[in-house]
């Protein structure tokens, strides 16, 4: 039976690191995303590195973007504590755009500007806050995300996560990244509308297994 017209595309899977990843992680980190990438459609990866010089992260998201973008995967930049200029970085480093948490409205319309040639602008780490997240999407970012863990390694509230991501998606045009921090989450998260569910690295950074099962998920729901 042919698929309706009217009906809502199939989400797609985005990949998130770990915090704090550095060039002692590279290799690893560039195996694994080559394996997790080939086992789904993934459709971004977001990089969590560790803050350094603009020359070192240059260099090291020009190792770990390739076997994303070969598998084609966007590969978005996120720097938690970088002061220096993170376009550049993602510029440099061939990189698809910058992810930003917690970011204000003047830091996200600056970043809008500066970011040229199509490249794209993410942001997180608004859970707790409709009218901030109603904020970040008014600035022009591409998708918003929501849930993930938090750099400490607690992870959000998973109801909330899933109630959160049912009300963006509903009423909001830019895309939602609703995130997975277990393998349960999965199901119900694609329930949710949004266009993009987000995998945590304990989900596909030792295993490609896992992002194999999150896509069975996802083509379920077609």
């Amino acid at each position: 039976m042919a698929e309706s017209e009217s009906a809502a595309p199939r989400p797609r899977l985005a990949l998130l690191t770990p915090y704090g990843l550095g060039a002692s992680e590279a290799e690893a980190t560039a195996r694994a995303l080559d394996a997790a990438c080939a086992a789904g459609d993934v459709a971004a990866v977001i990089l969590r590195l560790a803050a350094s010089d603009e020359r070192s992260l240059v260099a090291l998201v020009k190792r770990l973007a390739p076997p994303a973008q070969e598998r084609g995967a966007a590969v978005l930049v996120s720097v938690p504590g970088f002061t220096g200029d993170i376009v550049s970085v993602a510029a440099r480093g061939g990189a698809d755009g910058v992810h930003l948490d917690r970011a204000d409205e003047e830091a996200l319309r600056d970043l809008r500007g500066r970011l040229r040639d199509g490249r794209i602008l993410g942001t997180g780490g608004v859970l707790g806050s409709r009218n901030a997240a109603m904020v970040a999407g008014e600035t022009g970012v591409d998708y918003l995300m929501v849930g993930g863990l938090f750099p400490d390694g607690v992870a959000p509230d998973a109801e909330e996560v899933r109630e959160r991501a049912a009300w963006w998606a509903e009423i909001f045009e830019t895309p939602c990244i609703a995130v997975a921090t277990s393998a349960e989450d999965v199901a119900a998260l694609v329930l949710t509308g949004s266009e993009f569910v987000g995998l945590e690295s304990a989900l596909w950074l030792d295993d490609p297994e896992g992002v194999r099962a999150a896509q069975a998920q996802l083509d379920r729901a077609r």
